[in-house]
């Protein structure tokens, strides 16, 4: 993407992005109502107001869209630009009054997210980042924690995963772990050098973690699922593996932390 494609498609994220922050603003943290989709995943009105005025500011001919909250139109397979976003990641931490939720918008050329925002609105933080920019917080610049060892290093966790038992085999490791909720937000604050790392060995789909991921790597971090060190979008079927992300001097060592659970045919 061009300098000037990448300051225009920033712009284009930042006015989205503050527009879904002045539909929050109609709601009162915890006190929201909430319909349940199939898998017992909740769904409010914001989740579709946002998901109606982020369509309106961002999709331009020519361009793809991928959202958790509108039907997905294959076509945008066909597309070389695509935005992928989720009006809502943290819908329970929405619902329940936790200020870990937050709008997450990414742009996609060929597969990769080049360019990423994510608000949260209950904490007024802006994330704004692409490859070509850089990132920034609050609109300061911003980059991915400096730190080189894993020792002493703060761990941002899926509450949810916590509560399941997930991270019990590493307790014991030598890291802070923080349970958070939605994991836009996790990958945003990464980004920042807010926290060290995240990661989940559980399947996510592209709208949870594409922003985060243009975040992270526009911030000099590292990103990666699973199976690949190269994270694609824009795929047919928009569930992803498990991701893993952080400073960039930390890669190494947290790929030997989680070794024994990545999946064989990763190669790693």
């Amino acid at each position: 993407m061009k300098e000037s494609d990448s300051s225009e498609t920033l712009q284009r994220i930042h006015l989205a992005l503050e527009s879904a922050g002045q539909i929050f603003a109609r709601f009162s943290l915890g006190a929201i109502e909430a319909e349940y989709k199939a898998g017992h995943d909740p769904v409010t009105e914001a989740d579709k107001a946002v998901d109606a005025v982020l369509r309106q500011e961002l999709l331009r001919e020519g361009e793809g869209w991928l959202s958790e909250e509108s039907v997905d139109d294959l076509s945008r397979l066909q597309k070389k630009r695509v935005w992928i976003v989720d009006p809502l990641d943290g819908t329970r931490e929405f619902v329940a009054g936790i200020p870990e939720f937050c709008v997450s918008v990414a742009m996609v050329e060929d597969g990769i997210p080049v360019a990423g925002g994510i608000c949260n609105p209950a904490t007024s933080e802006i994330f704004l980042g692409s490859l070509e920019a850089g990132v920034t917080y609050n609109g300061k610049p911003a980059r991915a924690s400096q730190r080189t060892s894993l020792e002493g290093a703060v761990i941002l966790a899926s509450r949810s995963e916590i509560n399941r038992g997930e991270w019990k085999r590493f307790e014991t490791a030598a890291v802070k772990l923080r349970p958070m909720g939605s994991v836009a937000y996790k990958l945003a604050l990464v980004s920042a050098g807010l926290a060290d790392i995240t990661f989940t060995l559980t399947p996510k789909h592209e709208w949870d973690i594409a922003a985060g991921a243009a975040l992270v790597a526009s911030a000099g971090g590292f990103i990666s699922t699973l199976e690949s060190s190269q994270l694609l979008c824009n795929r047919k079927s928009p569930l992803l593996p498990g991701l893993l992300a952080g400073g960039g001097f930390l890669r190494d060592e947290l790929f030997s932390l989680v070794k024994e659970y990545l999946p064989a045919s990763s190669g790693r």
